[in-house]
């Protein structure tokens, strides 16, 4: 479904109990809610579960490309004001976890608990910034297929592109079909995200952090920060996956978030 979220049309779907506890499912970057759909299908029994297409990617729309991770909270409060949820489980991947974080920081009173999945609450190091400085280059001289296939080299396993090729191929897919404006515009404002570290010791909401044993983007030290810092949160390693730890391992994955949801429930 597509609806004008925030000025822009964005895609949705909702599925399981329409009164049962939301758990509002973010993508990270340059994916889609389609990543979601292990997820989805062990939680809708028992739970609303709602994934939508970050502006710009997906089949959300893509607008001027001019993005900021505020803009991007903006949208998702407003689309949960749009579906009557007052407050809502937030489950975040790499970009989706900052997504999470900004809005625990900026609208603690919507998010019922949260799910950090290979995720940082660090600003970009300047050697970050310059690697996405690269990767805007790139996209715009070579395209998104191109771009697609550096990107799946650094985000999976390498017993993910031995044993499961089919999901390595099913992503770099998504990203191929990506604006590249949007994959430009999204780079920006990954590099121009605020840091939220210090504020992990104000959060109140049950909170646990997942992360693949093998995640060099966001390793496992970055995930042990925050756990440091958030008041009893909860952390656990993903074993036999890398930064897309819910497509590599989902039967662990899904295992430790119906766990969580059951205690938060």
């Amino acid at each position: 479904m597509k609806s004008t979220i925030n000025g822009t049309p964005l895609f949705y779907e909702v599925s399981g109990n329409p009164a049962a506890l939301p758990v509002v499912f973010i993508h990270g970057f340059p994916f889609s809610c389609e990543m979601w759909s292990g997820q989805v299908a062990a939680v809708q029994d028992q739970y609303c579960a709602l994934t939508y297409d970050v502006r710009g990617h997906g089949q959300s729309n893509v607008g001027d490309g001019q993005y900021t991770i505020e803009l991007f909270v903006d949208d998702l409060i407003a689309l949960i004001d749009y579906l009557k949820m007052e407050s809502a489980v937030l489950v975040g991947l790499s970009m989706g976890g900052y997504i999470a974080l900004r809005a625990l920081e900026r609208n603690p009173e919507r998010v019922r608990a949260a799910v950090l999945c290979d995720s940082r609450s660090e600003a970009d190091s300047n050697e970050a910034k310059l690697k996405r400085a690269a990767g805007i280059a790139s996209v715009k001289k070579h395209g998104a297929a191109a771009f697609a296939d550096q990107f799946v080299k650094g985000v999976f396993a390498a017993r993910t592109f031995e044993h499961k090729p089919e999901l390595v191929d099913r992503i770099r897919r998504v990203i191929a079909g990506m604006s590249p404006l949007a994959i430009a515009g999204t780079l920006l404002a990954l590099a121009a995200r605020t840091d939220t570290t210090e504020s992990l010791p104000r959060i109140k909401a049950p909170t646990m952090i997942l992360v693949g044993e093998q995640d060099a983007i966001t390793p496992f030290d970055a995930a042990r920060a925050m756990h440091q810092k958030i008041p009893n949160s909860e952390l656990h390693v993903i074993p036999r996956a890398a930064h897309m730890s819910n497509l590599e391992n989902p039967e662990v994955f899904n295992e430790k978030l119906l766990l969580f949801l059951r205690r938060v429930s």
